[in-house]
């Protein structure tokens, strides 16, 4: 994997917790958690980037996934492998 993965996340959250060992699973060794309940103005960041409030919040290189379901689908769509093996600039 030489993707960059970066995803916005707290603490309690099962669904980053669900999507950081779904990415485990295919392989990814290191994931950039960027936890927004330690710092909030990291909250303000991600909604401007995103536009959304929720997490996760995860980015493969510069593509925005989105949050658990949506990287759950990206796979079964086949679009997750791709993405996670880019070569990052």
């Amino acid at each position: 994997m030489t993707a960059l993965i970066r995803m916005y996340s707290t603490a309690v959250c099962p669904y980053c917790i669900r999507a950081e060992q779904y990415l485990q699973r295919k392989g990814v060794v290191a994931i950039e958690k960027i936890r927004i309940d330690l710092d909030p103005a990291r909250r303000d960041e991600m909604m401007t980037q995103t536009g959304r409030r929720t997490v996760p919040q995860i980015f493969i290189g510069d593509y925005h996934v989105g949050g658990c379901d949506d990287l759950i689908a990206l796979d079964k769509a086949g679009k997750l492998e791709p993405l996670l093996n880019a070569e990052t600039a």
